[in-house]
């Protein structure tokens, strides 16, 4: 489990295809901490780390169905990508339940800076997931409370810190992203569609 607050961005080094899998070559900050068999979420989708290459970087692995529903795919050598370590069970929880399984892409309408701080609005296929007013949403990983809110559609407001310290910074109009919709929303919406 993870909370959706980003620990550090990672640059993408290699990719190499194994049949329909991906496996990707990783360099980070938090590489020389990463141990075999980690959950790590790249972008919001949690990866396991397969192999260490030295003490900054690693290697994860994403299988077909991965790489159709998230925008890790498209990754570019030398792209950058959100990280955040799962969640120790003895450390405070600063974001919300993310379970590092991205419901669908979504795609970037518009990014206007505004008093200080940026809005990114973005559009999404209409379908069971949707986002609430004040409600949680999972954008490429990071933890952020939606507003005008529609079923196809949401915006988000991003601090400076945030905007520099993730890949917000370089996200532009029809570019793709990850998102992970509220679990609780989720099954609340599907009891409600059982009855």
């Amino acid at each position: 489990m993870f909370t959706g607050i980003i620990e550090t961005l990672g640059t993408l080094l290699e990719v190499e295809k194994e049949g329909s899998n991906v496996h990707f070559s990783f360099i980070a900050p938090i590489a020389r901490e990463l141990k075999v068999d980690q959950s790590v979420a790249h972008n919001g989708v949690c990866l396991t780390v397969v192999k260490l290459l030295n003490k900054s970087s690693y290697v994860v692995t994403a299988i077909d169905e991965t790489l159709k529903r998230t925008n890790l795919g498209k990754l570019k050598i030398g792209d950058t990508i959100n990280l955040e370590r799962c969640m120790p069970a003895n450390g405070r929880f600063d974001g919300h339940i993310v379970q590092g399984h991205v419901d669908q892409l979504g795609e970037v309408v518009s990014v206007e800076k505004k008093d200080g701080s940026y809005l990114f609005t973005f559009k999404h296929e209409k379908g069971e997931n949707f986002t609430v007013d004040k409600g949680s949403i999972t954008i490429n990983g990071v933890s952020l409370t939606a507003f005008d809110t529609s079923d196809s559609g949401f915006t988000v407001a991003i601090i400076p810190y945030t905007f520099n310290h993730t890949n917000f910074g370089n996200l532009k109009k029809g570019n793709s992203v990850n998102l992970e919709f509220d679990i609780i929303g989720k099954y609340v919406a599907r009891i409600m569609t059982k009855r």
